[in-house]
């Protein structure tokens, strides 16, 4: 009999996630199940092909449990069977199942019998327990016998298969980016790392979470920090500022835990998705998989809950000034809300799929981008999108205003970035340099509108190439591609000044980048693969977040 591997199974299931919208989720079985690794051609597996796969197995269930039985004829009426009766029940089960209700259909018969056909139901009723005792027993031999085999063909699939830390919240991932080609790598950055690697002395580790950390972000004011978790929670980090590197470590550090769930945590749709502080660092917001967004005081309180949504916040925003915030689902909207009246000022329903990401021009104009492979720009009040952006050919990961809000950068799964201008409707350049989905983007904090006016504006893109690139915005052209990851990027920052970049992998590795060298000047290398990187407002702290449920935050004094 033809049987069906664990490495196809997981396939099967990665592209029904894929297929059904569950792009993140399918993702991180993708990336924790080593789909790419496997030999499996995507373009011969027709859509819909675990559907399919079940559905007939359903059938031979159904067929099995008819058939298998010699007191069965083969004519037995499927209809006794209801798919739930399928799923849940075994073979004898089923037989049984079918038994019962065929007996319960011909009750109103069988009163009519006379006492001469007792007898004879009587023998059917012996034979009928002696064929289930037999039944019964064919059953447990044959389970005993599938345990063996099972346990068998799970430890060779153990043997087999590599497994790696899962990303959970806000991610996302198609099969063509899984079944890419090779990973490039710059060997030569290997020896830099180690001499560069970041002493236990400068690092805090901030545990508590009991699940991953997809996000964080530093305080505008002092040195307090947010996280959020799959664990349901959010965290305030207050991180005792050092006058010395060897007090660093030794400061203390005090936490205040935002409960998303009451009771239990880690139920999964509470997951903390995105955060983002106010202009002036006393509000917190938080956007979560139960399609809420939550405001916060530094303090712990909760101020207000924002419920509109019907699908999980992938993204949101402050405004400049701070009296809204702007929020984009997977119910395929965005909603900006009057946070002082603590309610929708308006819903935006232009996307034909997810709002992945959305980013502020000014106070009441934005731009959202999804998986229907749209931009669109939008302002509050206006009933239509004020311009719209179509040339990407893929997801849209990230969308990106520079500082003057006149262009906007936009990165996507069709493995190019691109950037926009409001003055015209194709793109003004289009940057293909990389070899993988770009999954994030950021403008340098230099150029025109910056306190680095002098310096010039560069735009760097993080890939599942394991690369980070740097793109000089007025040429539209690559000046230098940092290649020290051995894995997708995710995350990627600027410092402040606009000297150094620092990157974070799920190769579980940090690397802050000189950007007048072009090199690694400083590594650190935790125990889980990292989501996010963020620099704090005076650019002598870096955050990180990662898979193995902390936060680290260095101390970066060069």
């Amino acid at each position: 009999m033809t049987s069906i591997t664990s490495v196809e199974l997981n396939y099967l299931v990665f592209r029904y996630l894929h297929e059904s919208g569950f792009t993140h989720s399918a993702f991180a079985l993708g990336y924790e199940a080593g789909i790419n690794k496997s030999s499996i051609d995507g373009n011969l597996v027709p859509p819909g092909a675990l559907i399919t796969f079940v559905q007939k197995g359903l059938q031979y269930i159904e067929m099995e449990a008819n058939l298998s039985n010699s007191e069965t004829d083969m004519d037995e009426d499927f209809s006794f069977l209801h798919p739930s009766d399928l799923i849940t029940k075994d073979v004898y089960e089923l037989r049984q199942i079918i038994k019962e209700r065929k007996k319960n259909q011909q009750k109103g018969r069988d009163k009519e019998f006379d006492g001469e056909h007792e007898g004879e139901l009587n023998q059917a009723k012996v034979r009928e327990r002696h064929h289930r005792e037999k039944d019964r027993e064919k059953d447990r031999v044959k389970t005993e016998k599938d345990k063996v085999r099972e346990k068998q063909h799970e430890d060779q699939t153990d043997r087999e298969m590599v497994t790696d830390e899962a990303y959970k919240v806000k991610v996302r991932h198609d099969e063509n980016g899984i079944h890419g080609g090779t990973e490039p790598m710059d060997i030569s950055t290997n020896s830099a790392s180690q001499t560069c690697e970041i002493p236990n002395s400068d690092i805090i580790v901030l545990e508590g979470h009991t699940s991953e950390v997809c996000a964080c972000a530093w305080s505008p004011a002092g040195s307090i920090l947010a996280s959020g978790s799959g664990d349901s929670t959010a965290r305030i980090w207050t991180i005792a500022d050092a006058t010395s590197r060897s007090s660093f470590q030794n400061g203390h550090s005090s936490v205040i835990v935002l409960k998303h769930v009451k009771g239990k945590a880690n139920e999964k749709n509470k997951d903390v998705t995105t955060l983002d502080w106010n202009v002036d660092g006393t509000l917190l917001a938080t956007g979560s998989y139960d399609g809420q967004a939550r405001i916060w005081s530094t303090n712990g309180e909760l101020k207000s809950i924002l419920n509109k949504h019907k699908g999980p916040i992938f993204s949101l925003k402050w405004s400049k000034k701070g009296d809204y915030v702007l929020t984009g689902s997977v119910d395929k909207t965005a909603i900006v809300w009057d946070v002082k009246a603590e309610e929708w000022k308006q819903q935006f329903e232009f996307h034909s799929g997810p709002v992945l990401d959305v980013d502020w021009r000014n106070n009441v104009s934005f731009a959202t981008s999804s998986s229907d492979n749209m931009i669109y720009v939008c302002k509050v009040g206006e009933t239509h999108p004020i311009k719209f952006f179509s040339g990407h050919q893929g997801e849209v990961n990230c969308v990106k205003w520079d500082p003057t809000g006149s262009l906007l950068a936009s990165c996507s799964d069709d493995i190019t970035a691109k950037i926009w201008s409001m003055k015209q409707d194709k793109y003004v350049h289009d940057l293909r340099e990389h070899a993988k989905e770009i999954y994030t983007i950021r403008w340098s904090p230099t150029g025109p509108g910056t306190n680095n006016p002098n310096k010039q504006l560069l735009l760097a893109s993080a890939s599942f190439d394991a690369t980070v690139k740097l793109w000089d915005v007025e040429q539209g052209r690559l000046t230098c591609s940092l290649n020290g990851h051995r894995d997708p990027v995710y995350s990627v920052a600027f410092s402040p000044n606009g000297e150094y970049l620092v990157s974070g992998s799920l190769d579980k590795s940090m690397h802050i980048w000189s950007l007048k060298d072009r090199k690694i000047v400083k590594t650190y290398t935790g125990s889980g693969g990292i989501f996010e990187v963020c620099w704090n407002k005076e650019g002598n702290k870096i955050a990180a977040s990662f898979a193995d449920n902390t936060v680290c935050v260095l101390d970066f004094r060069m």
